[in-house]
């Protein structure tokens, strides 16, 4: 294994060119998994125009938009580390909604938002149709590991005190959760990209040692 620096603005040209340069049979399902800390929104957000100067189509999902309701995501209270890893995300909708549609044999029908967390309404947003040659990327935090269908994921990995410096006093509460994210799924162990951001302005790709 060698870690590799790079710029910000060159791991997303080469991430979007990594992602051009898959093989995988019609659409693309790509998963960023990173803690809040960690911007995977903003990563997933940032290939979307290179990918379409590549010849790609592109949609940016958020799971933060596939919540539960309150009523069932914060059962346990506000500030549960346990159904903050467990419970908040709504993976059946994302399934139905997003990635069995952007899949083999799927109808390209993607719904881009299910649910409004700000005012625990659905979101009420229209279908998207994403041609046979479409990228879905789908961001997020604890996405990997639970069995969500993917064609490539990206994993943006933080030691556990660079986390702890850079999460939002008020989301501190979450740190157990990821502790046990790194503990139980190790995601840096599969993902196909990883990708070190103990400082988002000296990322570095985690890659295969080169033989011999």
């Amino acid at each position: 294994m060698r870690v590799r620096p790079i710029s910000p603005q060159r791991l997303v040209t080469e991430l979007a060119e990594r992602l051009v340069a898959t093989a995988a049979p019609g659409r693309l399902r790509v998963i960023v998994d990173g803690a809040p800390a960690a911007a995977p929104d903003a990563l997933a957000d940032a290939l979307v125009a290179p990918l379409r100067a590549l010849g790609r189509p592109a949609l940016h999902v958020r799971a933060e938009d596939f919540l539960r309701p309150a009523s069932v995501r914060l059962e346990y209270g506000r500030t549960n580390p346990d159904a903050y890893y467990a419970g908040w995300v709504d993976e059946p909708g994302l399934r139905r909604e997003v990635l069995d549609p952007a899949g083999p044999g799927g109808s390209g029908r993607v719904l881009p938002s299910l649910w409004d967390a700000r005012v625990d309404r659905a979101s009420r947003a229209d279908y998207v149709t994403l041609p046979p040659e479409g990228i879905v990327l789908l961001s997020g935090a604890l996405l990997l590991g639970g069995g969500l269908p993917a064609d490539l994921a990206v994993h943006l990995e933080m030691s556990a005190a660079a986390l702890a410096r850079r999460t939002d006093p008020e989301l501190r509460w979450t740190l157990p959760a990821f502790a046990r994210y790194a503990e139980e799924v190790a995601p840096a162990g599969f993902a196909d990209v990883v990708v070190r951001l103990d400082d988002p302005r000296h990322p570095a790709l985690v890659e295969p040692a080169q033989p011999g």
